[in-house]
């Protein structure tokens, strides 16, 4: 609607009313016009009308207004708008609008302390939230109740005869506990580590030489020994064939190692612990 204003007083059919307006004062080049034009433009009777008087008139410059568009004397680069002269010509002389807020210098003492308070909070829940997780994830891998009560297993010792072997089931794989004689630790102890495949002494095998305590899985291909049976009178694996002596060695067969000997103590002369 103003442009269109505008455009009216502008238009020619209208210059020959607003002459005297346009004569009385020019605001862009500012001077004045001599008095008798402005007694014309009284005569005239504009100050009697709705229109304005030659003080009031500005050049049509669209929505803008001269608070946001600098005129061309003062701008950086005349014909450049504002903020493509400030975005080439920067400056340090900058000045901040402080009229709906306070400034306050950098370093205030009056803020510091609320400052700090506010960064050490955060900073101690970032940290309380970092060992919350690294808790969480160390437990994670730890073992849950069920694995350790599978991890260790009491046997009474009472039970078992002389020459005679007994099954147990710890951590999911079978446990062979054999009762040995005097001639069985005797045999044991004549055989040539030399003739062995994997040399080992009987005496590191076990913590009582009455007791031998082996894992019960072959060490070829995980298969589960006979007891009391093969060639040396200790296991024997149906699966390919491995025979294993008194002390669980291997002697004949594919398998590569003796039988494993798990962790295991006394309790005392008649218990046993494993794991």
């Amino acid at each position: 609607m103003l442009r269109v204003a505008a455009r009216r007083l502008l238009s020619p059919s209208s210059s020959s009313s607003l002459r005297p307006m346009a004569s009385s004062r020019n605001i862009i080049n500012g001077a004045d016009s001599s008095s008798s034009s402005n007694d014309d433009f009284r005569s005239n009777g504009f100050y009697g009308s709705g229109y304005l008087g030659p003080q009031f008139q500005l050049p049509c410059r669209g929505f803008s207004s001269e608070s946001l568009t600098p005129r061309n004397e003062e701008s950086l680069v005349p014909g450049v708008p504002a903020t493509v002269a400030a975005v080439k010509n920067p400056t340090s002389k900058i000045v901040y609008d402080e009229y709906n807020h306070e400034r306050y210098p950098p370093g205030d003492p009056s803020k510091r302390a609320f400052a700090y308070f506010v960064l050490t909070g955060g900073r101690f829940v970032y940290a309380s939230l970092i060992r919350l997780l690294i808790l969480k994830f160390v437990l994670s891998m730890s073992a849950s109740k069920d694995v350790l009560a599978m991890a260790s297993l009491e046997v009474d010792l009472s039970s078992i005869e002389p020459g005679s072997t007994v099954t147990v089931k710890w951590r999911g794989k079978p446990v062979f506990i054999r009762r040995r004689t005097e001639e069985d630790i005797k045999l044991a102890n004549s055989v040539d580590l030399g003739s062995l495949r994997d040399p080992q002494q009987d005496a590191e095998r076990v913590k009582n030489p009455e007791w031998l305590v082996v894992v019960g899985v072959c060490t070829h291909l995980g298969c589960i020994p006979l007891p009391n049976a093969g060639d040396f009178g200790g296991w024997f694996c149906p699966c390919h064939g491995s025979h294993y002596d008194i002390s669980g060695r291997i002697r004949k067969g594919p398998a590569p190692y003796n039988l494993e000997v798990p962790s295991y103590s006394f309790l005392d002369e008649n218990k046993m612990l494993i794991g």
